[in-house]
């Protein structure tokens, strides 16, 4: 009878310990937060300026459900080009974890790098 009551209690005990399957160690991402994140990261890009088109360059940004950035964000060489990648590299991790929670879907298109970027009036500008 003792031992019953052990395994018992052991079974309870192990039980326990399961995981939630809605338990994750990632807090859960909002719009708000990627606007914000964007935001911060579009104030930093802006707080620089080009002097020519040489001075301009690109980086993808954002991750589309399907694979893939979402858009490419131009930027002068003046930034300071780790913290850059660092900054993008945070909101590529946030909005692909959105994507997750949210089972978000997209039309699977790839997003070309752009061809011609200009810098006009100090800013690096994407031209068609």
């Amino acid at each position: 009878m003792k031992t019953i009551i052990r395994i018992l209690l052991l079974s309870i005990l192990l039980q326990s310990f399961q995981c939630d399957e809605n338990e994750s160690n990632v807090s859960e991402i909002t719009p708000e937060q990627l606007i914000e994140k964007k935001q911060e990261i579009l104030d930093y890009i802006n707080s620089f300026s080009c002097t020519n088109t040489s001075n301009c360059n690109y980086i993808a940004f954002g991750a589309k459900p399907c694979g893939g950035p979402r858009e490419f964000l131009v930027f002068p060489n003046t930034v300071n080009q780790t913290t850059l990648e660092n900054l993008v590299n945070e909101y590529y991790e946030m909005d692909h974890q959105y994507n997750i929670q949210t089972g978000a879907v997209s039309d699977c298109m790839v997003v070309s790098p752009p061809n011609n970027i200009d810098c006009i009036n100090g800013d690096c500008t994407i031209v068609d």
